[in-house]
């Protein structure tokens, strides 16, 4: 559950000069290293970058796995980010563990190129998990982002629930969102002065990018189009959703449309081919149901806000 949020943007600097002195007992300049791969872990790590960069105390290396090319280069510009490193690690068709392998092999040759003072990883992602290890195995402090957050089950989220257990055991400084988030850690056996109760801050790019930003063509058009409906906004990209529950799913929300004439259903799709394919076979025919590309940012936010209901298997959606 959600609870109170920190703005990240006030209490991110702080927390990383604690660390510093906690760490070293020093004054000097510190070398922080920043890894992002997917979408998610960007929009949640621009506000902690920002803030880095204002600290007169810290110097700022980021990181790029390319876990998620087309979704992150738009938010790279959006947010004004410039990589020092990218390390391209897709290749066509890969499995999880390969991709694990070509993000641990990448940040452990830029940690042994650049010795940074503390790896930054966010949440529970393949790239955060391999640049964990990465981070370990070069005797690099790795702080987690998002630390302390559980469902229970090993198998939902699969493989992020166990990504960020693991991250737990491999991490130096843990920074929860939620007080919550922290009792799960300290439940753990995490000593409670390497955890640090942050906020979230997602919450933080979205109030910054509503404030920025303007409805664009695109979202205006989709608005237009189901004008006097009540919309519903509907997004899958989990692993364990894939298959048979994806096309359950999918024909739940075509049955709801169907029988419901005062509804209609916009639908972003995520390029992984066994989300789309699957959407664009299960929905195509119907009239009431739109089937659109991946949105950009600010435009999922802009239909978020203009929506009736929304149902995903997204945490970061239900956060936002």
């Amino acid at each position: 559950m959600i609870t109170r949020f920190v703005p990240i943007s006030r209490a991110w600097t702080h927390r990383l000069a604690d660390v510093d002195s906690t760490a070293c007992g020093c004054d000097s300049t510190k070398r922080v290293a920043v890894l992002f791969g997917t979408r998610p872990e960007l929009i949640k790590l621009a506000p902690v970058i920002k803030a880095l960069h204002r600290s007169k105390r810290i110097e700022v290396l980021i990181i790029h796995s390319g876990q998620h090319r087309e979704l992150v280069d738009p938010l790279l510009a959006l947010f004004s980010i410039r990589p020092h490193y990218d390390l391209a690690v897709m290749q066509p068709g890969q499995s999880l563990q390969a991709l694990h392998a070509r993000v641990m092999l990448g940040v452990g040759q830029v940690l042994a190129r650049e010795q940074p003072d503390l790896l930054l990883v966010q949440g529970d992602t393949t790239t955060a998990l391999a640049g964990a290890m990465a981070g370990f195995h070069s005797r690099v402090p790795v702080g987690h982002i998002e630390a302390g957050l559980r469902s229970g089950s090993l198998k939902h989220p699969f493989p992020e629930e166990m990504n960020r257990r693991l991250i737990t055991q491999l991490a130096t400084w843990h920074f929860a969102a939620t007080p919550r988030n922290r009792r799960s850690l300290l439940a753990e056996g995490v000593r409670p002065e390497r955890i640090f109760v942050t906020g979230n801050p997602v919450v933080d790019s979205l109030q910054s990018i509503l404030r920025q930003h303007h409805v664009s063509a695109q979202l205006d058009q989709l608005l237009d189009r189901t004008r006097g409906f009540k919309r519903i906004v509907w997004t899958s990209h989990r692993r364990e959703s894939h298959g048979k529950p994806l096309r359950s799913n999918l024909r739940v929300l075509r049955r709801f449309v169907a029988e419901h004439g005062d509804v209609a259903a916009v639908v972003p799709l995520h390029p992984n081919p066994a989300v789309r394919q699957v959407a664009e076979a299960e929905l195509t025919d119907q009239p009431r149901i739109i089937l659109t590309p991946a949105l950009s940012y600010p435009d999922f936010l802009g239909l978020m806000a203009h929506a009736w209901l929304i149902v995903s298997d997204s945490g970061g959606v239900q956060e936002e």
